[in-house]
């Protein structure tokens, strides 16, 4: 089964790519106080349709560029 993360979409410049920005908390070892850690992921965007702010899921998928391993499955509510 592959995973399924909730992002944004912070560019959609690319033909046919999104870069998706996924937040996530952290809880710190020693302060035990939580906080926020991003990561951007290349997402495949077949027919650009998702837009710069939508909430979208991406999903895992096979390597299909130098740095795009995920694809862009719908939505997210």
């Amino acid at each position: 089964m592959s995973r399924v993360l909730k992002g944004t979409v912070v560019s959609d410049k690319m033909q046919k790519t999104a870069v998706v920005e996924i937040l996530r908390l952290k809880k710190h070892p020693k302060y035990k106080k939580y906080y926020k850690v991003s990561k951007r992921f290349k997402a495949h965007n077949l027919e650009n349709k998702y837009k710069t702010g939508e909430k979208v899921l991406i999903q895992e998928t096979k390597p299909m560029s130098k740095e795009k391993r995920w694809q862009i499955i719908g939505r997210a509510d």
